[in-house]
């Protein structure tokens, strides 16, 4: 009778683990790109909160945009626009890189960055 009870337990453990309806998937693949889609992020940067815009443009590149900046921060638009794209949108850890050189007008910060 006693070892009725610990035989009885041990089958209903290893019933319960048997289950082959698992949300969890094992997949040896690389992982894919990020979907590119337009987005709007805050972003805290030097005791700041700024606006960065993007989307996707041609060729792989995001279109950037750093609103709340002043015409002289213009390595500080580059750092939010580039790091903010290897965030949000680049596999692998790949950082965003500048692919043209930035422009300001209209209170805001333009420039094209792409993964790599």
């Amino acid at each position: 009778m006693n070892r009725i009870i610990p035989v009885a337990m041990l089958a209903v453990a290893l019933y319960g683990c048997s289950g082959s309806d698992s949300n969890v998937r094992i997949t040896n693949d690389k992982p894919q790109a990020a979907v590119p889609k337009a987005r709007s992020e805050p972003i805290f940067y030097n005791g700041k909160t700024y606006q960065l815009d993007f989307g996707p443009a041609s060729g792989g590149a995001y279109d950037m945009v750093v609103s709340g900046m002043s015409s002289k921060q213009k390595k500080d638009a580059v750092a939010v626009a580039t790091s903010a794209l290897g965030y949000y949108a680049c596999p692998d850890g790949q950082k965003g890189r500048l692919q043209n050189e930035p422009s300001y007008a209209g209170s805001k910060w333009r420039m094209q960055a792409k993964c790599g």
